[in-house]
């Protein structure tokens, strides 16, 4: 297994550089389609080694071959106001395709849409929680089934859904890391009752539309993006060509015999690197040096500390949890030395989440995720760097926390002139929120950081290596920071009782 582990090291940090090293060079500039091609590059050189399912790994490769060449037959450009969607046009596809090649999960796709409109009392009293902000600080389109996420809700009708467990899985699978149109539930309840709808009108249409995004995934991503201003490229002729494009890649993947929900999820998850994460918003976003910065040590921390275990890994799994927990040991330091920590800042953004939700109560679905993930990334980073700072005690190394048994490599946070530098990005003498100022800017915008290239590439490798198996959504407790240090919401999760 071992030339397996040091391919998907290569190929995950090969596909953060490519993101990086791009950003680097074209911060500040117009950002063109071509200017991600250094990311489809790297994905063009995957490939499928030892037990690794090539077909698994061909609907990584083909979609991020088949968004490309279709966003570069439409545009030039994409506005950073309609980016964060490019990886919300391939689910739809792909379950219209599954929909049409499998009559018997066409059945199952029609039970559980028949079993959404029966799940009024379900569906009501979690969109209330949402608009209201019970839950706190949520992600809506959460890979886990944290309270108040999409996921948590679909799950919790499925159980109640009499269909082959494949399919729920499937199924719940489409709104996690497979993103199955931009909706996310309780977007529409909030935008009625602002208008001064009644509750009970307001919640059945929030049924409408939930039941729209399974019996219509295509057209309710087009009628969503109208709704939502998009301009950038006529979305029904991206999707129209997807399907084209990605016919042949599913349907081998189906006669494989690879899960449905992961045929759903990976050509979805690895796309957002194209115009997203290479994107004009991340050119604008990372003018400022420290923002850059913050990025580019985030990043060396992952390379550093995944090469430097090469021989120690026993399983592909943990290549991706010191991946994470490299990358949250990194920000959690940076966060450090400017005197933060975790449970301050999630003390921080949770109350500014309450205000937020009393001053824009129709503010969108997805509005908090991004501070959830950072905060949930963070917090994983503090535990790791509690710990370390406990067994340094008063020692003059430089901190070395551990994930599990594999040690992290603080090293190039220190070796960044930028991040070791304060001082010459604001008022000399008083340089002491420079780093966390950034940090702020980047609790929006997390993805480099968490990091997803880096993830989509792992979890596609894992997923060509148990193919039959749902990947998605993660059937674990994520320690939500929120949760663990400030709400009390543990008992509305539903990790244990995924389906």
């Amino acid at each position: 297994m071992s030339e397996i582990y040091e391919k998907m090291v290569k190929e995950a940090v090969s596909a953060q550089k490519a993101d990086v090293n791009t950003i680097k060079n074209k911060r500040g500039s117009n950002f063109r389609i071509e200017d991600t091609k250094p990311y489809l590059d790297v994905v063009k050189n995957m490939e499928a080694i030892g037990d690794q399912s090539k077909s698994v790994i061909n609907l990584h490769i083909d979609s991020v071959n088949a968004h490309y060449e279709i966003l570069k037959s439409l545009t030039n450009t994409i506005r950073p106001e309609d980016d964060p969607f490019v990886e919300h046009y391939q689910t739809p596809v792909i379950l219209d395709i599954l929909r049409q090649e499998d009559s018997s999960f066409n059945k199952s796709l029609d039970t559980f849409i028949e079993a959404i409109g029966n799940a009024e009392s379900l569906i009501g009293r979690e969109v209330v929680r949402r608009y209201g902000g019970f839950y706190g600080p949520t992600c809506v389109v959460d890979f886990a089934l944290m309270p108040g996420s999409t996921s948590n809700i679909i799950n919790r009708i499925l159980k109640t859904t009499d269909i082959p467990q494949m399919h729920k899985q499937a199924i719940l699978s489409a709104k996690s890391w497979g993103m199955n149109t931009s909706y996310g539930i309780g977007e529409v309840f909030a935008q009625e009752i602002e208008k001064d709808t009644t509750v009970s009108l307001a919640v059945e249409k929030e049924i409408e539309m939930i039941k729209k995004v399974y019996q219509e995934p295509i057209n309710a991503q087009a009628e969503l993006m109208d709704g939502a201003g998009h301009e950038s490229f006529d979305v029904r002729k991206y999707m129209s060509q997807y399907k084209k494009k990605m016919f042949k890649t599913v349907k081998e993947a189906m006669d494989d015999e690879v899960h449905y929900g992961n045929i759903l999820t990976v050509p979805a998850y690895c796309v957002g690197d194209i115009s997203h994460h290479i994107s004009q918003s991340t050119f604008n976003m990372c003018k400022d040096d420290v923002t850059m910065a913050i990025i580019e040590a985030t990043t060396d921390v992952i390379d550093n500390t995944l090469n430097s275990a090469l021989k120690e890994f026993k399983s592909e799994y943990e290549i991706l949890s010191l991946a994470t927990g490299a990358s949250a040991c990194a920000v959690e330091y940076m966060l450090e030395l400017d005197g933060f920590n975790a449970p301050m800042v999630v003390d921080l953004l949770t109350k500014k989440f309450h205000n937020y939700v009393q001053l824009y109560p129709d503010r969108g679905a997805a509005a908090e995720l991004h501070n959830s993930d950072f905060m949930d990334m963070i917090y994983r980073g503090w535990k790791y760097l509690d710990e370390a700072r406990k067994l340094k005690n008063g020692s003059s190394e430089l901190l070395e926390p551990k994930v599990n048994r594999f040690r992290v490599d603080l090293n190039p946070v220190h070796e960044n002139e930028v991040i070791m530098n304060p001082q010459r990005y604001t008022y000399p003498a008083c340089a002491i929120t420079v780093r966390f100022s950034s940090l702020m800017r980047l609790a929006d915008y997390p993805c480099l950081l968490t990091s997803e290239p880096v993830t989509a590439t792992l979890m596609t490798n894992i997923i060509a290596l148990h193919k039959e198996s749902a990947a998605s959504p993660a059937r674990t407790c994520k320690n939500c920071a929120a949760a663990s240090l400030i709400d009390f919401r543990h008992h509305h999760c539903q990790w244990k009782e995924a389906v």
